[in-house]
């Protein structure tokens, strides 16, 4: 089955993909955005946004009451390009700003506050509404659209991960593998132990381990998983 034959159930359709820190979700959810013509929405460069604010504002990551004032200041887009979106933070283009270890470890600490996530979630439903989308995340399809068409949970051990992550940093001497691991693990823990919209997978969601498979091989399954639920929305 090819994209061209699935244009009329693609044309709204919503791929959530959720999972861990470093198990792929971005390679992923781009991948399978240009396979099915669909718009990459990367909800996880929003945080990241938000959290380059912050540290910017030299606002405490742990004062709630700050960071709400601080969201009530702050515009934070994504504008579809070819390859990736640009995030626009106050208009400004931060794109290369938010892909370091400090910026993300700002997001996940401001992600635990609700009043953040559900300031984010309204932002994210908005930008998918109209469907046609791929949108990545850790709570897409349990909180930002339960309804989505397609959920896949991808995970990997936090080792596999931990080397991705390092790999992905360039694996450069100034970068600590140990601390690279250790920073990951310690994002699971906020991510999954959170009261708010704590990181899990949606009860219909399907499950893909990418531990022990190359990055083809997860390719190839994710757009299985896709094309299996468009057949079965195409009958029913």
């Amino acid at each position: 089955m090819t994209p061209l034959d699935q244009a009329v159930p693609m044309k709204n359709i919503i791929v959530a993909i959720d999972g861990p820190a470093g198990a792929g979700k971005s390679t992923i959810a781009r991948h399978l955005a240009q396979h099915f013509s669909l718009l990459n929405l990367e909800t996880g460069a929003m945080y990241r946004a938000f959290g380059l604010k912050a540290l910017r504002a030299a606002v405490s990551l742990d004062d709630a009451a700050a960071l709400v004032q601080l969201a009530a200041e702050t515009r934070i887009s994504l504008v579809a390009g070819k390859d990736d979106n640009t995030v626009l933070l106050d208009d400004e283009d931060v794109t290369g700003l938010i892909r370091n270890p400090l910026v993300s470890d700002a997001a996940s600490r401001v992600s635990v506050f609700p009043p953040i996530r559900a300031w984010m979630v309204r932002l994210q439903q908005e930008l998918g509404a109209k469907g046609g989308v791929v949108m990545e995340g850790r709570d897409i399809g349990t909180v930002v659209f339960p309804n989505a068409d397609v959920k896949i949970y991808l995970d990997a051990t936090p080792e596999v991960r931990g080397i991705r992550r390092y790999d992905q940093l360039g694996g450069a001497p100034t970068v600590d593998a140990e601390q690279v691991l250790h920073d990951l693990r310690a994002r699971d823990e906020r991510d999954k132990g959170r009261a708010d919209s704590p990181l899990k997978p949606a009860e219909d969601s399907v499950l893909l381990d990418s531990t022990s498979m190359t990055l083809a091989q997860v390719l190839k399954s994710a757009e299985d998983i896709v094309e299996a639920r468009i057949a079965a929305l195409t009958r029913s």
